[in-house]
């Protein structure tokens, strides 16, 4: 068994499924997407509760439609919220230029990505986000907490580029179930990493602790 497929397994035995993405909408899980940037989920449920107290359902259409001063204010509690203004706006507007799901659900994931990196304010791990909970494509999602649970496992080094990581996590995770597989792998991983494998990691609660190269250690690894 491949290590990713190892760690997968472990993590769901020890943690059950994690039921991702916490929206209940495809465009609501886009709008988090960009929320979520350098933030914590917690407040970026404050944000959208702001923006759903004012538009219930949240649309591409009806965002692009609020004064920009005024949808900043409804998003300030995700922090940076003058920047995500603009990135969310950009957002909205390919959303609604490309014909809304209706038409993007027909592109192939690989057009989907380029046009999503074409967004301004969309990397790679946000661009990724929308296609796998979005779009339910098969694309594994690489956060900070992936970097640092594979490098300390011994597997990647803390340097990797975020594309050969998410290739070799790809490979090891096989061709069966993959949208769900990433799904977990990725949501597992958060869960994980806020529980144990934390910026100074607690390895006397880790799960994987008899396949980490740095089990046992006092001493923190840098959070890439």
């Amino acid at each position: 068994m491949s290590l990713p497929a190892r760690v997968l397994d472990t993590l769901y035995q020890a943690y059950g499924p994690q039921h991702w993405w916490p929206a209940p909408t495809r465009f609501e899980m886009m709008v988090g997407a960009i929320l979520t940037q350098n933030t914590a989920w917690t407040n970026v449920e404050k944000a959208l509760e702001k923006l759903k107290s004012e538009i219930p359902t949240l649309e591409a259409s009806t965002l692009l439609a609020l004064p920009p001063e005024r949808l900043a204010e409804l998003i300030r509690p995700s922090g940076y919220f003058r920047l995500k203004t603009g990135r969310l706006r950009a957002l909205c507007q390919w959303f609604v230029d490309a014909g809304g799901f209706e038409c993007l659900d027909g592109r192939t994931t690989k057009e989907l990505r380029h046009d999503l990196l074409g967004v301004y304010g969309v990397g790679h791990e946000t661009a990724d986000s929308i296609l796998l909970y979005g779009f339910e494509r098969p694309v594994m999602v690489v956060d900070a907490y992936t970097r640092r649970i594979f490098s300390r496992l011994g597997a990647v080094t803390p340097e990797i580029g975020y594309e050969p990581l998410r290739e070799w996590l790809e490979a090891g995770l096989g061709t069966k179930d993959r949208v769900s597989r990433y799904n977990e792998l990725h949501a597992l991983l958060v869960r994980h990493a806020k529980i144990s494998c934390r910026v100074r990691p607690d390895c006397a609660s880790c799960v994987l602790c008899d396949i980490c190269a740095y089990s046992g250690s006092d001493e923190a690894i840098p959070e890439a």
